[in-house]
């Protein structure tokens, strides 16, 4: 710290104290000797020292000097210096640091100039180099450095390489995928970096023929390979199931559109399928013809099944969201987690829920898991087949297609199912990844379609924990690495795309050879085994194996009473302020009857009581589709759960929540030391740990085996006695930035209340 005084005597008293001087950043130089982590392919385009990053936890007002670098794959920052109240993460990334952002990650970048926010774009840079360089990104994190005492040309040079190679359209074969696999010709991982053996990728015929066996549909289904090498059209896999009934001239007829493509079959015969419509042309003899031939594939689809099985129909684009309001949705949704500093928290936490609804974000949710409660009705309860329809067949299908799976069948509830389905109905599925994340930054196309299939996913898993292998981690990491140009999940439209872009990679030789880019199931190439541990959940019932199915009831029955008691001892601690806000979900012990609208429950209320059951009928039938599907859930409701058996969404407006692991983790705010349901997790990782280690001493001893050495904890990275918060893994546990004691506005003013009442330190707040 260096005092600056006005005058150059011995005895003069310095006159304003400098906590942050040129003299004493210039010291600070020594971050020049700081090397990035680079990977291979990786290219560091540019640079700048002295850049200062904000500490968001500490409302601006503390920071690290360091180095702030561009490379072709992410924008990485760069610093010696460490917070004295950092602790280890327990959550690592391989291939990006907590302070690495991927360049697809960046969402929206702003300058600041003069205390005022000004968006930079492609081109539009002026002269003056802005004082801060703001960062938004997709995953929810606020990046702010400071470029005052950077050096003029560098940071100019910096800002308009971050503002290119984040912002500009681009092209497919500009990715750093292809950097990354290029100088090696493939990629050379570790010996654990394969992915999980059963999780089926359906590029060929045995793993379409594996399915079809598991569920039953082989005898009423038939693999086609019409389509091998994509000579038919690029928009199929090369491989898929179609109903029996179908011939290869009906394919070639319509190069596969209007064919009802298998998804999955239930144990009654009836099936789900979903189909492409036929497109519209201007010749009505033509369009009579398309419609003709349509109904006529349905009939002959009809006849194929018993005398009790009907075939139904269900166009997705007349009853659910299109692409352009799942988009407008979202935009409205992420701006309420994108905050610059606490004072920008209070004041949004003020108009919570009005935002909330205004977004529409939950209601979409809520209308994807009813309409999925519609079509498994159908499966379950009419034995009829259902056909999803819609234009590409690759959106909407692929959402609606896989939640059905996951309500029906307990097999894609865990991971390797989970897995599979997602290569089956969005890889295989032909879904635009490349054009629906908007990778290439250059279409208005771009909807988060994927995302609204894992939050309808998360919210069955806030429902019924115990019938899901994986956790809300495996989900939150999965969304995150949709982000990562690395992975070939996520890259490409189709198959064809990826198949014909991997074969005609060109070095500088011209010498083309085949590349072989890592999915995003090879976890290893991100996490280690430790991390990897935390997606798997430890209150999940397994499903009892053939043979031994008395012995291994009992232990689980065992498991699961421990397990309840601890969320009945634990479950019940304080929630962050945010997800307060919202209507409280009921657990996974009650279901009630999904009778209400999102955020509806209390006017519906004062309706029965004032207006009579009159109105209250009303008002039930315009937010249900149908008597039958009611009763079918009432039915459902009135029985005890199997958690290895049909699961039915809790779809009414209160039963949903925010995905707060996701949205508030970067948030210290809302975080509680010790608190929520982290502290329960914690602790039925250790039971689950306990009697891991009881059965395998249980098991030595029936054997009559030596005692080995006892093996390592499954669920290692809970660590007994450490610190969690409500965002673990995901938060660092740092100084907290509490509640302001002085207003940032007069209509703050008036909801803090007085003054008087605040609190004066952390602990009254809760948060040690």
């Amino acid at each position: 710290m260096l005092s600056l005084g006005s005058g150059g005597g011995k005895t003069a008293k310095p006159s304003f104290v400098s906590y942050v001087s040129p003299e004493e950043i210039k010291k600070k130089d020594g971050n020049d000797d700081l090397k990035p982590h680079l990977l291979p392919g990786e290219l560091v385009i540019c640079e700048a020292n002295t850049v200062v990053k904000y500490s968001r936890e500490d409302s601006l007002q503390r920071g690290f000097y360091g180095k702030l670098i561009c490379t072709n794959f992410k924008i990485s920052f760069l610093s010696a210096e460490q917070l004295v109240d950092d602790v280890d993460q327990s959550y690592r990334n391989k291939l990006m640091g907590e302070n690495d952002i991927s360049l697809l990650c960046v969402d929206q970048i702003f300058g600041v100039y003069d205390d005022k926010k000004k968006p930079l774009l492609p081109g539009a840079i002026k002269n003056k180099i802005p004082e801060k360089l703001l960062l938004y990104c997709k995953d929810f994190r606020v990046f702010q450095f400071g470029l005052r005492y950077s050096k003029e040309e560098d940071a100019r040079r910096l800002i308009r390489g971050i503002v290119h190679h984040c912002l500009n359209p681009t092209s497919l074969k500009c990715l750093f995928a292809f950097s990354y696999v290029g100088p090696a010709g493939g990629l050379k991982v570790g010996p654990g970096a394969e992915r999980e053996p059963s999780t089926l990728m359906f590029e060929t015929k045995v793993d379409w023929k594996v399915e079809l066996e598991r569920t039953g549909g082989l005898l009423s289904n038939r693999i086609i390979s019409i389509n091998e090498n994509y000579r038919l059209d690029p928009r199929l896999p090369q491989f898929f199931a179609v109903p029996s009934s179908v011939t290869d001239d009906d394919i070639k007829k319509h190069k596969g559109r209007g064919i009802p493509l298998w998804c999955w079959s239930h144990a009654s015969g009836c099936a789900l399928l979903k189909m492409t419509t036929l497109p519209e042309t201007a010749d009505d003899s033509t369009l009579q013809t398309d419609r003709g031939w349509t109904d006529r594939v349905l009939h002959v689809l009809g006849e194929t099944h018993p005398s009790n099985h009907m075939v139904r129909t269900e166009v997705l684009s007349t009853t659910l969201p299109t692409l352009q309001e799942i988009q407008a949705s979202y935009n409205r949704f992420k701006q309420l987690f994108l905050m610059d500093n606490a004072a920008d928290f209070w004041e949004s936490d003020i108009k919570w829920l009005s935002t909330i609804e205004n977004a529409n974000w939950l209601e979409i949710i809520r209308q994807c898991l009813k309409k999925a409660l519609d079509i498994v009705e159908c499966l379950e309860h009419k034995n009829t087949s259902v056909v999803l329809m819609e234009e590409n067949c690759s959106d909407l299908c692929c959402v609606i297609a896989s939640l059905v799976q996951v309500i029906i069948d307990p097999h894609f509830r865990t991971i390797s199912g989970f897995q599979s389905l997602i290569q089956k109905e969005w890889v295989m599925g032909c879904h635009c990844f490349l054009d629906r994340c908007n990778h290439l930054r250059g279409n208005d196309k771009e909807a988060p379609v994927f995302l609204l299939l894992l939050e309808c996913i998360w919210q069955l898993l806030q429902q019924y924990p115990p019938a899901f292998e994986f956790t809300e981690t495996y989900l939150t990491i999965l969304s995150d690495s949709m982000y990562i140009p690395i992975f070939s999940t996520f890259l490409f439209n189709s198959p064809h795309q990826k198949d014909n872009t991997q074969m005609l990679y060109e070095d500088r030789n011209i010498l083309s050879r085949s590349l072989k880019l890592p999915t995003v199931w090879e976890w290893s190439v991100q996490f280690e085994n430790s991390v990897q541990a935390l997606f798997y959940n430890p209150l999940y019932i397994g499903k009892p194996k053939p043979g031994n199915v008395r012995r291994t009831q009992r232990v689980k029955d065992s498991a699961q009473n421990h397990l309840e008691i601890v969320h009945e001892n634990f479950l019940d601690v304080p929630e962050p302020q945010r997800q307060m806000s919202l209507p409280s979900s009921p657990s996974y012990h009650s279901r009630p009857s999904p009778k209400k609208g999102f955020l509806r429950e209390e006017t519906d209320n004062l309706i029965k009581t004032f207006l009579g059951k009159k109105i209250s009928r009303l008002t039930f039938t315009a937010e249900d589709s149908s008597i039958d599907c009611r009763l079918f859930y009432e039915n459902w409701c009135s029985k005890p759960i199997d958690h290895h058996g049909l699961l039915l969404p809790l779809h009414n407006g209160p039963a949903l929540r925010v995905w707060a692991q996701r949205y508030l983790r970067w948030i210290p705010e809302v975080q509680i030391l010790g608190g929520s349901s982290t502290i329960a997790l914690n602790k039925a990782c250790e039971i689950a740990d306990e009697i891991k280690h009881l059965q395998t001493k249980v098991s030595e001893r029936m054997l009559k085996k030596q005692a080995s050495s006892p093996s390592a904890d499954f669920f290692a990275p809970f660590q007994q006695g450490s610190r969690l918060s409500t965002t673990f893994p995901f938060g660092t546990l740092r100084r907290h930035s509490i509640k302001p004691r002085i207003p940032v506005s007069t209509n703050l003013s008036m909801s803090f209340g007085s003054m008087e009442n605040l609190p004066d330190d952390e602990e009254e707040l809760g948060l040690l």
